[in-house]
């Protein structure tokens, strides 16, 4: 499909990659269209559960219920899950801000890891929702969730399940995740670098007391970079030969050519650690069932714009309800 004229224009004082990127990061906002969820937890394997909150409009079926997934040591309450959460509660939709395995506080309730790849857990969750009479969805994620929303509408190319999923949506996808990882060890993205592996550090002690059976703590002290993390811990413990046999095979580059919904991938130029190479590809060019979208600005997860009476500035989150609405039917 034909890549759609740039439309985001940032504050102009947000016009770096890193400014907006630290920006959306630690800007407070407020949501208060967004009714107060319904915490629920879903079995999707059976030994492992995942906790959503979720908002449902009054007549449930008759609305198209959107699944947000978060990025890398996110949560639902991210700041960008609520912020699509209210916009689509505003369209009429079901929202359903739904936490990888392990975050938001619930380690407990899983003996396994999440990863970048891992499409087994939204797609158990849209299942058991169609099971009770819902009949359209639309998955919506950011960074490390965008990764899944997109390899989750290649993988589903010839399932039932396509039939239900209007459309997925990423903003900031790592679909290249060799690149991103080479990308966040540049020595600019220090911080961005040290933060996330703090959190998978302490996220790794925390399962290691529920679960001292299964995961050595002892190794953490000489893990220095998220790759190391990945080499040690999010591979072995997910079926991957290592971090590279990883980074490949949960990329959704490797199947976003099957792609048989429409899909939207958003993505900036000057983000800081998701390189917009991938996304450039003009391989993809020929998928017709996704909309590229690189804007010059917006860092990573952020693409604030000027607000007025009725926006907020967030236009990636517009953008894709925007999209989402487009193919609700």
């Amino acid at each position: 499909m034909p890549t759609p004229p740039d439309d985001f224009v940032p504050r102009p004082w947000l016009g770096g990659g890193h400014r907006m990127t630290l920006y959306a990061w630690a800007a407070r906002r407020r949501f208060p269209a967004l009714p107060p969820p319904e915490a629920r937890y879903f079995a999707v394997s059976h030994d492992t559960q995942v906790l959503a909150h979720c908002h449902w409009q009054a007549d449930r079926a008759a609305a198209l219920t959107v699944i947000l997934l978060h990025g890398l040591e996110g949560s639902s309450a991210s700041h960008y899950m609520r912020g699509m959460a209210e916009k689509a509660w505003r369209r009429g939709f079901n929202v359903v801000r739904l936490n990888q395995r392990n975050c938001g506080g619930t380690e407990h309730l899983s003996p396994g890891l999440y990863h970048s790849g891992l499409t087994a857990d939204p797609l158990a969750v849209l299942r058991l929702l169609s099971a009770e009479g819902l009949e359209r969805f639309a998955v919506c994620g950011y960074s490390l969730g965008g990764n899944i929303a997109l390899k989750l509408g290649g993988e589903l190319a010839d399932a039932a399940a396509a039939a239900r999923i209007v459309a997925v949506t990423a903003v900031s996808p790592p679909i290249e995740l060799s690149q991103c990882v080479d990308a966040l060890e540049r020595a600019e993205n220090a911080a961005y670098h040290l933060n996330f592996l703090v959190g998978l550090r302490g996220r790794m002690k925390r399962k290691a007391t529920l679960f001292p059976d299964v995961y050595d703590t002892r190794p953490l002290a000489r893990v220095r970079s998220v790759r190391r993390f990945d080499d040690l811990y999010t591979a072995p413990h997910n079926g991957f030969a290592g971090a590279a046999d990883y980074y490949h095979r949960a990329s959704a580059r490797r199947v976003i050519e099957r792609l048989a919904v429409p899909a939207l991938l958003i993505t900036a130029d000057d983000d800081p650690f998701v390189p917009p190479d991938a996304a450039r590809d003009p391989a993809l060019g020929a998928i017709d069932a996704l909309t590229r979208v690189v804007t010059r600005h917006g860092g990573h997860c952020g693409f604030v714009a000027p607000a007025s009476a009725d926006f907020d500035g967030y236009w990636a989150e517009r953008r894709v309800m925007d999209f989402v609405a487009a193919h609700a039917g």
